[in-house]
């Protein structure tokens, strides 16, 4: 089976644009968001949507959204931020019984669900032309399932996924660039207390070995 170009998919949806449309971003964090933020802003009406319950401790979900914050008004964007409250009970309800499956695995489409729904819902409310996320820039998120349920969404809720993989023609490598520039805080963990609890097991078991 062929592996779907998605990223050939955006830039035939941006050519075809008429006018500037409305598109709630889901934002994950400012890293991710440097590129594509730099990407597509110049093609739609953005606003960026912070939703994000599997982020713990609630201390870092706060320096994340700020962060990202911080960038959108140094980038000079200044788009609007939304951002329910901090709430990670979606998460753990959502994932409950997957807890030891590796990072990767089927807790992160879980994840990727809870978040594009409530996306999805946010962009239907507000009359959004297009909803999207940034996570495909991340070369550990799977593109294949982001996209897979936004198209889901889109039929459930009405407005169009805006397919993507950010990732794609050196996206990530841009992503980078930018964070160094702007001097982003780069978290070393997805965002669960999960992944963080597998890197530091893996941080450990690797410096074990070379001791």
């Amino acid at each position: 089976m062929n592996k779907v170009n998605y990223s050939l998919i955006l830039e035939k949806t941006i050519a075809g644009l008429s006018g500037r449309p409305r598109l709630l971003l889901h934002a994950c964090c400012a890293p991710c968001s440097s590129y594509v933020l730099e990407y597509i802003a110049k093609h739609f009406d953005l606003t960026l949507f912070f939703y994000n319950p599997n982020i713990s401790p609630e201390s870092e979900y706060t320096a994340r959204l700020g962060e990202l914050k911080r960038f959108n008004h140094a980038a000079g964007y200044d788009v609007p931020v939304l951002a329910p409250d901090y709430d990670s009970s979606p998460f753990y309800d959502g994932v409950r019984g997957l807890e030891d499956l590796p990072e990767g695995g089927n807790r992160c489409r879980i994840c990727y669900g809870l978040r594009l729904k409530k996306t999805a819902e946010a962009a239907k409310d507000g009359g959004f032309d297009y909803f999207t996320t940034t996570l495909s820039i991340s070369p550990h998120k799977n593109a294949a399932w982001l996209n897979e349920i936004g198209l889901e969404l889109e039929k459930e809720y009405g407005v169009t996924w805006l397919c993507s993989d950010f990732k794609k023609k050196n996206g990530y490598k841009r992503s980078i660039e930018l964070s160094a520039e702007y001097n982003l805080y780069r978290q070393d963990y997805c965002g669960c207390e999960f992944s963080r609890r597998q890197r530091l097991t893996a941080q450990s078991t690797s410096k074990d070995e070379s001791e």
